[in-house]
């Protein structure tokens, strides 16, 4: 249920802000948004909206992707594994914020490498969790991979030919 997602979401919410030593009103004020409101949201009894996740996840500097998934704006069932890493290396409190995001860099950039793309996840919905060898390194897509309007728009401009 999203209830659950929501709940989901505030815990993860809260820890975030933790990590980064904020309280709940510099939060707000530095996402935008009231203190009661974003109190609501990390309680799990609002679910806000895709801006609000960006707003946010700008203030706390991580990934905007990762509070939609949280959140249920996102399907994220075949990237769970990805999902989990980003959180993983946005979570280390040994790293710093530059180093988490040298990291998510190299991430994505290894994944769009190996055919899975930030922008190519709506576009996969088959059931499989591997659609692209992994093993071959090829880079190249598996059938339907490049017909959706939201590949050229995400990803494409960022890949180049080898």
């Amino acid at each position: 249920m999203a209830s659950l997602n929501v709940g989901n979401l505030g815990e993860y919410l809260r820890e975030q802000r933790r990590n980064a030593q904020l309280s709940l009103r510099q939060l707000a004020d530095a996402a935008g948004v009231s203190n009661p409101y974003l109190s609501q949201i990390e309680r799990g009894l609002r679910k806000p909206s895709a801006e609000v996740l960006q707003q946010v996840a700008k203030a706390l500097r991580i990934s905007a992707e990762t509070l939609y998934v949280r959140a249920g704006i996102l399907d994220a069932e075949r990237d769970r594994d990805e999902v989990e890493t980003r959180a993983v290396i946005l979570a280390d409190p040994t790293l710093t914020e530059r180093q988490k995001q040298v990291l998510l860099q190299i991430y994505e950039s290894f994944r769009k490498e190996n055919g899975f793309g930030i922008g190519e996840r709506a576009e996969e919905d088959g059931p499989g969790d591997g659609p692209v060898d992994q093993g071959t390194g090829g880079g190249s897509r598996t059938a339907g991979g490049g017909d959706a309007a939201g590949s050229d728009t995400d990803a494409g401009p960022r890949r180049t030919a080898g």
